[in-house]
């Protein structure tokens, strides 16, 4: 989740998109930092965390209603640097204001009644780089119009709406790419040998390392998974395999050995695959598994919408929390698979054309594409309110439905 939110976070600084607070998880915040314009936090629930956009959607407005007791931090030319809307925090010779109007986005000011003196009205122009102090202490830039999220291209918006996603697909590739460098070599797919136990049934039968099986039976054979689903569906059967060798063809007896695995017989005559050990083939690794783990979560979204939508086909934070420690205990090499299969996963569901996801925020950036014209903030905010409802519904059911699969027997 750091990382998808640190796309977002990237590129919307790249798109001269105010970014006013970068947080690392959830609820009451345990610590802080300002730097740049962007408040950096930390919170106490350790589940995600978000980036706040100026003027985005998730955007709590600055809005000070009248009536609010304030304290105002004054500089040079007697603008406000600093307003402090909190009970929790006391600005050191701040100037206390009940407010009584303010425009903090466009024209940038704030007014109301110094030190409770309802006789003159004061005003104050607030500065460009204000920061505020909001309700729960923590200190962030104001937000006005010109640094807004739709103050920015349409261009500028989109790779932004898209850049969380993509830092999810980048990190999979990388770690797919790493796991490749840890493996002794990756798999061909081809039905070469690369290696033959000692005194298994291949070696009696003379197979050598680097022959290729051509056929089984009649069967013609033409990668790994198809010799290996031929040999294990044959315990204790003669086979009759065509090698080839150095171009010449010969025909080798085999009866595969019957070994018990969990409630299966299947059969194994000791050979293994051809590795392919070049820099090159480790690096493309990272490719090939990411396309082939894109490929099988495509494909379970579309049986879910030819057969119907079924609850068990979604996990939340529980049944990651159960997935984490199923890897765990398969080595470094299962926690790194886990993370990047979990890490596509999250940016392919982030990218479904559903409210408040990042995918249902392309799709209304497309509509705005297509119209040539803003879609109104109003029908883009109900839209976006009824999503996250939605979305909130439906965590909360998948939640319960994974503990009564992982905790409930």
């Amino acid at each position: 989740m750091l990382v998808h939110e640190f796309g977002h976070y990237y590129f919307a600084k790249r798109s001269g998109i105010l970014v006013r607070e970068f947080s690392i998880g959830m609820g009451p915040k345990v610590w802080w930092y300002k730097k740049n314009g962007t408040t950096y936090t930390i919170r106490i629930l350790p589940l995600g965390g978000y980036v706040r956009m100026a003027g985005a959607a998730d955007d709590d407005e600055d809005t000070l209603k009248p009536g609010t007791p304030v304290s105002l931090q004054v500089g040079d030319n007697d603008e406000v640097t600093m307003i402090n809307a909190s009970s929790k925090t006391t600005l050191f010779n701040g100037i206390p204001m009940q407010v009584a109007d303010s425009d903090l986005v466009d024209d940038l000011y704030i007014e109301g009644y110094i030190n409770g003196d309802e006789s003159e009205l004061k005003r104050y122009y607030v500065n460009h780089d204000a920061t505020i102090v909001e309700q729960d202490g923590t200190e962030v830039r104001i937000a006005p119009r010109d640094v807004q999220f739709q103050s920015a291209s349409l261009p500028h918006r989109m790779i932004t709406n898209f850049a969380g996603p993509m830092n999810n697909f980048i990190l999979a590739i990388i770690v797919f790419v790493v796991l490749g460098f840890m493996m002794p070599g990756i798999p061909t797919n081809s039905s070469t040998l690369g290696t033959v136990s000692s005194h298994s049934v291949a070696a009696k039968a003379g197979l050598k390392p680097g022959d290729t099986i051509k056929k089984v039976n009649s069967t013609k054979i033409s990668n790994w998974n198809d010799l290996a689903n031929q040999i294990s569906n044959h315990p204790n059967k003669s086979l009759k395999l065509t090698i080839e060798r150095n171009n010449h063809s010969k025909n080798v007896d085999v009866t595969p050995k019957a070994v018990k695995q969990g409630q299966t017989t299947v059969g194994q005559i000791g050979i293994t695959e051809k590795l392919n050990t070049s820099i090159g083939a480790r690096i493309s690794y990272g490719w090939t598994q990411f396309a082939t783990i894109v490929s099988l979560i495509f494909g379970v979204l579309g049986h879910m919408l030819t057969h119907g939508f079924n609850i068990n086909d979604f996990g939340g934070p529980v049944a990651i929390y159960a997935g984490t420690s199923q890897a765990t205990s398969l080595g470094i090499d299962g926690v790194l698979n886990f993370l990047a299969v979990l890490s596509i996963n999250l940016g392919i569901v982030n990218l479904l054309p559903i409210p408040a996801l990042d995918g249902g925020k392309l799709l209304l950036n497309i509509i705005e594409g297509i119209r040539r014209k803003p879609i109104p903030e109003k029908a883009e905010g109900i839209v976006t309110i009824i999503g996250f409802g939605l979305l909130m519904l439906l965590m909360i059911l998948v939640t319960w439905n994974d503990i009564q699969r992982y905790f409930i027997k």
